[in-house]
């Protein structure tokens, strides 16, 4: 009876170390928890994923540049660079809004360190701030002239002596111009 026991228990250990090894199976994480069902699922849902890549567009900051996603809608606002694992020296993402505000900046579900410059209608940058991944604090802009956002790799601006007061165009011209046609 004791080697009857002893046989089920050895094997319900062997099915489960089995089943929980299968492919697709959910795995700890650095703690060593395993996620819930729920955990694993959201995990995989779209609302966790990054945006497809948006088009984009080259931009110049002075005499350097950057080709620029173009984020242009709420939705793409509200996603931005969420969820994302890397950004080369050479790309970035671009916040186009309708009317110059006082923008607010954080990193909600963003796994990459930024920078992000506060530009205003003209195209003139007004600040530069450095953000830190998964920091949730707002960065608000010193001013409600704010009406494109500009963010890259971090670090970007200081390694490329991009400064506040530089003018960011286009192939275009000015972004009023790209963006919202002469006026």
């Amino acid at each position: 009876m004791k080697s009857f026991k002893l046989s089920n228990w050895v094997l319900a250990g062997w099915l489960l170390a089995v089943g929980c090894n299968r492919p697709g199976a959910a795995t700890a994480d650095a703690t060593g928890a395993q996620p819930t069902a729920t955990e694993s699922a959201a995990a995989d849902s779209p609302e966790n994923q990054p945006q497809p890549k948006l088009p984009t567009m080259k931009l110049w900051l002075g005499p350097k540049s950057i080709a620029a996603e173009i984020a242009s809608t709420s939705a793409q606002w509200q996603k931005g660079m969420m969820f994302r694992t890397n950004v080369t020296d050479q790309e970035g993402m671009l916040f186009v809004f309708p009317r110059p505000a006082q923008q607010a900046f954080w990193m909600h579900n963003t796994l990459i360190p930024l920078s992000c410059a506060y530009i205003d209608s003209e195209g003139v940058i007004l600040e530069i701030h450095d953000m830190v991944p998964r920091d949730e604090n707002p960065i608000k802009a010193a001013t409600d002239q704010v009406q494109y956002v500009l963010e890259t790799q971090k670090g970007w601006f200081e390694k490329n002596q991009v400064k506040v007061g530089v003018a960011v165009a286009t192939e275009r011209g000015s972004l009023k111009e790209t963006f919202f046609g002469k006026r």
